[in-house]
């Protein structure tokens, strides 16, 4: 039944979204066309899907501990590399996007909630070496196999920080000083992201982006989705479906769009 709810969210989703012939914003338009539209390659991306293709052929099994809403495919504790790889890392698509972000905006100070594997937290870090990255995971042994993947791609701006983000979060933002771009995967609750969103806005300034994922994942996330949109502190956000991408800029108009992606 959540398949086919999920179906049909993305169905409505295709009936609405537009492309950069509906935007008027010089802004809006400018991020269209020269960030989430291109495809285009960069050369660090083949390093980081070789990561990704070892990752699904891994025939290691490991206790994962699910601090969130869990996972669509097992309720099994145990769990393959592989199929972790599979179904809770996001495509190169998305992690490609969000390097664009990063590379158009160049923000300082990254934060990612959700390491997984480590393949996008690879994508956010790779930009630049003088960026860092703090990434937050909740599972041991899922952020053991993430740091050795860190050290293949010889990463040395990616700091993570294990706990449950509850705990850790906080903590970690009293440490610091502003942040500057934002990728929130790490639970696909209504109440726990938007307390997390609450949070961020916190350490937030004008430049802040904020990245949510699969903000139609299910109606709870809808919800808080809705409600993110609604907060004064947001002026523009964009739903591409499967990510949710927030500006807090004073000086853009207070606008929702549905994008082709």
């Amino acid at each position: 039944m959540k398949n086919v709810q999920y179906a049909f969210r993305y169905l409505i989703y295709l009936l609405r979204a537009k492309d950069e012939h509906s935007l008027h914003s010089p802004f809006l338009f400018e991020l269209y066309e020269n960030v989430i539209e291109p495809s285009a390659e960069y050369y660090k991306f083949k390093e980081i899907e070789a990561i990704r293709s070892e990752m699904l052929l891994s025939d290691k099994t490991i206790e994962v501990i699910d601090l969130g809403a869990g996972s669509r495919v097992s309720k099994s504790s145990v769990r393959k590399v592989s199929s972790i790889a599979k179904h809770a890392v996001k495509q190169d698509k998305f992690g490609k996007l969000l390097f664009r972000l990063v590379n158009h905006f160049k923000p300082k100070t990254i934060l990612e909630l959700g390491t997984s594997l480590g393949v996008t937290t690879s994508y956010l870090a790779t930009t630049n070496s003088q960026q860092q990255v703090i990434t937050f995971e909740g599972c041991p042994n899922i952020s053991a196999i993430a740091e050795k993947n860190f050290q293949k791609l010889d990463l040395k701006n990616v700091k993570q920080v294990l706990g449950n983000f509850d705990k850790t979060l906080p903590i970690e933002l009293v440490n610091t000083d502003k942040i500057d771009f934002v990728y929130i995967d790490g639970n696909h609750r209504k109440e726990p992201t938007l307390t997390y969103f609450k949070q961020l806005l916190e350490k937030s300034h004008n430049e802040t982006i904020l990245v949510f994922d699969d903000i139609h994942w299910s109606s709870e996330m809808e919800t808080a989705w809705r409600e993110i949109k609604k907060s004064s502190n947001v002026s523009v956000t964009i739903d591409l479906f499967y990510l949710g991408i927030v500006f807090l800029r004073k000086e853009l108009a207070k606008q929702d769009f549905v994008l082709k992606f």
